[in-house]
């Protein structure tokens, strides 16, 4: 007897179903167990994907529309979009937010971009190239909690290409270093493996450094502006000015920013402690715990330094960053305590204004 198997037959296998609006836009798992189907049918879910001066743009399932803008968003948050009353709409709690001192004297914090899921740091084999600023944007991102990549751009113009990778991998064995050409198809085959649908990933660094040429190179039918650096100093032209997200067809997301000239931490902590791991460990068996790492006895710090194990320099970006982040943290702070006290007399004054 001849049994027939045919139903069991794997056969070819299943086109997978074509990506919704929502999923291209990186909705997940962690924003839909913050709504339910009737509160999103009423408030649909919508990504802030620009932020100007007097707008966001919004964009989700069959809606793509300016909103008056949000002191409370930025690019990458998700909004329950409220049609019938726009100031009504709900920011969804954000899985990751990068931000920064706001630059000059202003003592605030600037949002960059929200639910990022990779931060590729982008800077070029050439004068741009500098590790007190890497290890800034990678404490910001380990702060964050999504992962950082380093990208080496203009490798192909660098005679000593290996000099600057061994460089980026000494300041965290926990950050991946990729050399590429921001031209062609090396962007779409080297970063393929984070470049995943429903992910959302961020281009940061210096203007010049091949940001926008990244961008452009994975969205393909793009045509964002793109300027050369100066050949005289390597430092590049502002040709980006303001945060977008961009929607690719492959399914995923690209945040592509201006270059930041300052970059003031604030509130990393945790960040600066991932970047510089073996000296936070040292730290911990120094004899006092308040210790400055000087000249105090029994430092473990300065021990290891006198040993060769460390690199006075790396000692002493890592305490200008931690002394940085400290004041910055304790100064915005202040301001928010203050700013609260002023908002509660405002209320007692309009209160017995009415009466």
């Amino acid at each position: 007897m001849t049994r027939d198997y045919s139903q069991f037959s794997l056969g070819e296998p299943a086109e997978p179903a074509p990506l919704t609006v929502l999923q291209k836009l990186g909705w997940q798992a962690f924003f839909a167990q913050q709504t339910d189907a009737d509160t999103m049918e009423k408030t649909p879910p919508v990504r802030v994907t620009q932020v100007h001066r007097s707008a966001h743009q919004v964009v989700g399932e069959g809606i793509d529309k300016l909103i008056p803008p949000r002191h409370d968003a930025t690019v990458g948050d998700w909004l329950l979009l409220d049609q019938d009353d726009l100031a009504a709409s709900v920011v969804l709690e954000r899985k990751s937010l990068i931000k920064r001192r706001a630059p000059g004297r202003v003592r605030a914090v600037q949002m960059i971009g929200a639910n990022l899921d990779t931060t590729f740091i982008v800077t070029s084999c050439n004068d741009d190239f500098n590790i007190a600023r890497l290890e800034r944007y990678i404490a910001l991102a380990f702060e964050d909690k999504t992962d950082p990549v380093i990208l080496l751009t203009k490798a192909d113009l660098c005679d000593d290409v290996e000099s600057y990778v061994e460089q980026a991998r000494a300041i965290s064995d926990m950050v991946p270093v990729v050399t590429i050409d921001a031209r062609g198809d090396e962007p779409k085959s080297k970063l393929a493996e984070w470049c995943k649908p429903g992910k959302t990933v961020a281009f940061l660094g210096s203007s010049g450094v091949g940001k926008s040429t990244l961008t452009n190179a994975l969205g393909g039918g793009l045509d964002i502006d793109t300027q050369a650096i100066r050949e005289s100093d390597a430092r590049g032209r502002h040709t980006t000015t303001t945060r977008q997200l961009h929607i690719m067809e492959a399914g995923f997301c690209v945040l592509d920013t201006p270059g930041m000239r300052e970059l003031q931490l604030t509130d990393v902590a945790s960040g600066l402690s991932d970047v510089f791991a073996d000296l936070q460990e040292l730290s911990t068996q120094c004899r006092f715990r308040d210790c400055a790492h000087e000249s105090e006895p029994g430092c473990a710090v300065k021990t290891a330094l006198e040993a060769g194990d460390v690199d006075a320099a790396r000692i002493a970006r890592w305490k200008k960053l931690v002394a940085e982040d400290s004041f910055n943290s304790e100064s915005l702070s202040a301001r928010k305590a203050k700013d609260k006290s002023l908002g509660r007399v405002i209320k007692q004054v309009k209160k017995h204004g009415k009466k």
